[in-house]
């Protein structure tokens, strides 16, 4: 995948993690109520983010457009590895005007 982000978060891991997150990493995110979709995260001025630790940095969904206007800036959204919860990202900026809440 080759475009530029959908958002800008604050990435929080939560522990559960027994590596750090490298920058690239993928994991899924529940961006509403019922669906779970693939996200390439890059981190700003680290190349990795401990397993309770916090970052600012990316993320890059994929296929956003089958999930529109579900994202507004403050929402927090949980990063997962299959059913686990390892942390979670609050959005600060959307770059992506497809993502934007209508409401």
């Amino acid at each position: 995948m080759n475009r530029s982000p959908d958002v800008e978060v604050i990435f929080e891991f939560n522990g559960t993690r027994i590596h750090p997150a490298i920058d690239g990493y993928r994991p899924a995110h529940l961006i509403t109520g019922d669906y779970l979709t693939t996200g390439i995260h890059h981190y700003y001025e680290v190349a990795s983010v401990p397993p309770n630790g916090t970052a600012t940095g990316t993320i890059t969904f994929l296929l956003p457009e089958a999930y529109p206007h579900c994202l507004w800036i403050g929402k927090k959204i949980t990063i997962q590895e299959g059913a686990r919860i390892v942390g979670y990202a609050t959005i600060i900026k959307i770059f992506n005007p497809l993502l934007c809440s209508k409401e």
